[in-house]
């Protein structure tokens, strides 16, 4: 059996080397490595992808949610609401800009902010809402945006796990994932689903004024080489990274829809199995379906009942089965972001999610035998 990866980029790269190695290469010969052409090429290929007017590139997902908000205005004591489980870039790009994070706790079936805790944490100081699209599903864009439109709050939609993800609105309207907010923003981090080979970032709008401000704001606040008319950041995505994601991005959908399969393939043998809590889509969906792609499972997330998941964690290490724990700590329990505001009562699904999940390895290149085997370990050590 061929050896289980987390991630099998090595896999992936093997079946589009012929294509990856062209478009850098047409890079190398252009020497255009800063703001080339391939950049403004892949630009428009995912605008038209997403159906979204302004796709701006940057150089990773993390300045991208930082100028996200730096693009909108916000100010030193504005309140910024956002998920306590998710990864601390969320929340770190709103510390570092000196606004007030106010974490708040999660659903249980999906992992995504809770839209009950969002209102409770509404305050006079409130400026705006970053859902985040955890493990490759969209959080309830519809309630969040009447939340902002009846209080008048911006919306950042963190789409970092959910790139190729469609969102289906109550009257049957579909749009993707990080379109449907004031502006989203994503990551091209080497092990998500559209995926570059270093650091790559995005941010998406259908506002205009705010897409001009944005621009300026990735390339040192300039318009006009040496005119500064905003603060920016150097956060370009180079045009190396860019040939790797436009070689890409014609095979999102079907990347997505392999790890659909392989989740599917996951649940169908974990259904016998109380004690393990399978992923399901929230869409109105039963299952896995095939009739949209509400859920790209960036990961495979399962939440153990009665099991100790640590010991799991070893038992499939010694396997040869890498797995992962995502998260293991809550976000108001980490040491940079500890606020006497926060009350334990308030996270009680995030806190018993830190002691229950565990993601097992989700990527392309997954085949039957290596699901098989995973699956297989899985269940000999929970029934002893």
């Amino acid at each position: 059996m061929k050896k289980i990866q987390m991630v099998d980029l090595k896999g992936q790269y093997n079946d589009i080397k012929d294509e990856v190695n062209a478009s850098i290469q047409e890079v190398i010969e252009t020497t255009s490595f800063i703001n080339g052409p391939k950049v403004h090429e892949f630009q428009k290929n995912l605008e038209s992808y997403l159906g979204v007017k302004h796709v701006i590139p940057c150089a990773n997902g993390t300045d991208a949610l930082q100028i996200a908000m730096m693009g909108l205005g916000l100010k030193p004591g504005d309140e910024v609401i956002t998920a306590d489980f998710t990864f601390a870039a969320t929340v770190e790009v709103i510390a570092l800009l000196q606004l007030t994070p106010v974490l708040v706790d999660v659903n249980e079936d999906d992992s995504n902010i809770n839209i009950e805790a969002v209102k409770k944490a509404i305050t006079p100081k409130t400026k705006a809402i970053v859902p985040v699209h955890l493990f490759g599903q969209c959080a309830n864009m519809e309630a969040i945006m009447e939340i902002a439109k009846a209080h008048n709050l911006y919306v950042i939609e963190d789409n970092a796990q959910a790139i190729g993800a469609t969102y289906t609105y109550q009257n049957g309207e579909k749009v993707k994932a990080g379109t449907i907010g004031n502006v989203g923003a994503t990551s091209f981090f080497p092990s998500k689903n559209l995926g570059c080979y270093g650091d790559g970032g995005a941010i998406f709008t259908n506002d205009d004024d705010l897409a001009h401000t944005i621009r300026g704001i990735v390339n040192h606040g300039m318009y006009e080489r040496y005119h500064h008319d905003v603060v920016g950041v150097n956060s370009r995505l180079d045009s190396i990274q860019a040939a790797v994601l436009d070689a890409k991005l014609p095979l999102l959908d079907t990347y997505n829809k392999a790890r659909k399969n392989a989740a599917r393939k996951y649940n169908d043998a974990f259904k016998t199995i109380e004690s393990i809590i399978t992923p399901k889509t929230v869409n109105g969906c039963e299952g896995i379906c095939d009739t949209c792609d509400c859920h790209v499972f960036h990961q495979y997330t399962l939440k153990l009942k009665g099991v100790d998941r640590d010991a799991l964690v070893k038992h499939l290490s010694e396997k040869g089965i890498p797995c992962g724990v995502y998260y293991p700590i809550p976000l108001h329990r980490q040491k940079a972001y500890l606020d006497e505001r926060y009350n334990e009562a308030d996270f009680t699904v995030t806190n018993l999610l830190v002691k229950e999940v565990i993601s097992l390895p989700m990527h392309t290149e997954l085949n039957d035998e290596q699901i098989e085997f995973i699956t297989s370990t899985i269940i000999k050590f929970i029934n002893g």
